[in-house]
C-alpha cells in the first residue's frame, strides 16, 4: 500500500471558550484554554500535512461552518467536515466510513498529543501496510490514534467503537480485547503523553501556554 493511500482525519472542537480544553479551565481559565486548544490544532494539523501520507480532512465540532474553523477552510490542502452526532464512539466510526470513501486506509486522531508529529503519522501508515489496525496508546490508558485498513472488514470496525467507557484508564485494553474478538492482532506505536487535566500541563512544549 503507497502511503499516499492512506486518509487522515483529524478530529478537534472548535478552540473557543467554554467548548474546548474545559478540564484545563482550573488551570488555565476558559481563554487560556482556548488558546492552548487553538495551538494544538495548528500543530496537528501542520504535522499531518507534513507526513505527506494522503488526503487530510479536519472533523469539526460543533461543524465546519464554525468561525473558528474559517482559517483552516481556506486552506486548499484541507477538507472541513462536520462531526456526526452521537458520543465519541459514533463520531469516529462515521468519520472512519466516510475516510474509506477517499482512501483503503484511514489514520484518525485527535489533537491533544503534542509529541504526535509528521515522523509518527508516517510510520503509523507504513504498519498500515502490513497490519489491519495500528494505534498509538496513551499513557492514562486511552489512544491517539486509531489507523485502520479497510480491506475485506469495511463494518466491523465499528465494533471498536461503539459502547465504550471513553476517558476512562481502560479504553486500550478493552480496544485490545475487541480487536482479539475480532481475530486482528493490531500493532501499538510507543505511549505518547496527552494533556486533559492540569496535572498533564507538564507534558506542553515550552512557550505553547
Amino acid at each position: 500500500m503507497d502511503h499516499a493511500a492512506v486518509a487522515l482525519v483529524v478530529m478537534a472542537k472548535a478552540p473557543v471558550p467554554g467548548l474546548a480544553k474545559t478540564r484545563l479551565v482550573p488551570a488555565l481559565g476558559a481563554e487560556g484554554a482556548a488558546r492552548l486548544a487553538a495551538r494544538f490544532l495548528a500543530h496537528t494539523l501542520q504535522e499531518a500535512l507534513a507526513a505527506g501520507c494522503g488526503p487530510v480532512a479536519l472533523s469539526c465540532a460543533p461543524d465546519a461552518r464554525h468561525p473558528a474553523f474559517s482559517a483552516w477552510a481556506a486552506d486548499p490542502r484541507l477538507t472541513l467536515e462536520d462531526q456526526a452526532t452521537g458520543d465519541l464512539g459514533e463520531r469516529m466510526a462515521t468519520a472512519f466510513e466516510n475516510a474509506f470513501a477517499r482512501a483503503p486506509a484511514v489514520l484518525l486522531f485527535g489533537t491533544d498529543a503534542p509529541a504526535l508529529d509528521a515522523a509518527l503519522l508516517v510510520r503509523a501508515a507504513a504498519a498500515l501496510e502490513r497490519h489491519d489496525a495500528v494505534f498509538a496508546p496513551t499513557l492514562d490508558g486511552g489512544y491517539v490514534l486509531a489507523g485502520l485498513a479497510r480491506r475485506h472488514r469495511p463494518r466491523a470496525w465499528d465494533a471498536l467503537f461503539r459502547d465504550m467507557p471513553w476517558s476512562t484508564a481502560d479504553v486500550m485494553q478493552r480496544t485490545r480485547q475487541r480487536l482479539a474478538g475480532l481475530g486482528v492482532q493490531g500493532l501499538e506505536l510507543p505511549p505518547l503523553a496527552d494533556v486533559d487535566e492540569p496535572a498533564d500541563l507538564v507534558h506542553v512544549p515550552p512557550g505553547w501556554v
